[in-house]
């Protein structure tokens, strides 16, 4: 049985997308709907998905603008490009601006769930980093969830854990508030009032011995970025 995976239907014309939805229902992914580019554009920068199916040509902001928005907001969402538009030049841009596959029309549906499940794959595993890594000073056993300097060891609660692996995997990016909020708690941002992020930061430090901000820093307005 498939996990509970969402997946995100961006498509205008709504015998496709009647028929993508329930071809993933039926083989036991959850789905979300949008029918044009503009409910589109918004659920996929605001929904929690796993998986986004993109349609290119449809009323409102485009697939390829809703791509280039994903790229800054949601760096690394998963994407497969549905589109009737099969040039290559089409193709070449769709996969260039962050697309990880590109389906052209007409598909058949056992070839969809075929590029759904290889996407989903790959991305768990580009997900899916070492047990140990290299924190500033010494080492990190996500295993274990526990750091270990040269005079210490502190254990870490699973959301601490959580939290430093994907500051760790952004290599630097700074990440908002709002993608740590969506990403790690599945929660709303625009719907959430909490200082939840701002406490497991402050756990992280003192666990860090970063109490200067050499390393795990909070950059104003923008969000919090980890350097070595």
């Amino acid at each position: 049985m498939i996990p509970d995976i969402p997946i995100l239907v961006v498509e205008d014309d709504p015998a496709v997308r009647q028929g993508i939805v329930d071809v993933l229902e039926y083989a036991g992914y959850r789905t979300l709907e949008a029918p044009d580019g503009h409910v589109g554009m918004e659920m996929a920068l605001k929904a929690n998905y796993r998986l986004l199916l993109l349609d290119l040509v449809m009323p409102g902001p485009s697939g390829f603008e809703i791509l280039q928005a994903l790229k800054k907001k949601r760096p690394g969402q998963a994407v497969i490009i549905l589109s009737a538009r099969g040039e290559e030049n089409d193709r070449v841009r769709g996969l260039t601006t962050g697309a990880d596959d590109y389906v052209v029309k007409p598909f058949s549906m056992k070839e969809l769930l075929a590029r759904v499940d290889a996407v989903l794959r790959r991305t768990c595993e580009r997900a899916a980093p070492s047990d140990e890594r290299a924190v500033p000073g010494g080492t990190v056993d996500f295993r274990r969830r526990q750091l270990a300097f040269p005079d210490r060891r502190e254990d870490l609660s699973d959301k601490e854990a959580e939290l430093l692996r994907y500051l760790l995997d952004a290599n630097g990016r700074i990440v908002s508030r709002e993608e740590i909020l969506r990403q790690l708690w599945g929660l709303d941002p625009e719907k959430t009032e909490t200082r939840t992020i701002d406490m497991h930061i402050m756990h992280l430090r003192t666990k860090l011995g970063d109490k200067e901000q050499a390393y795990l820093k909070t950059i104003r307005g923008k969000g919090y970025q980890l350097t070595s």
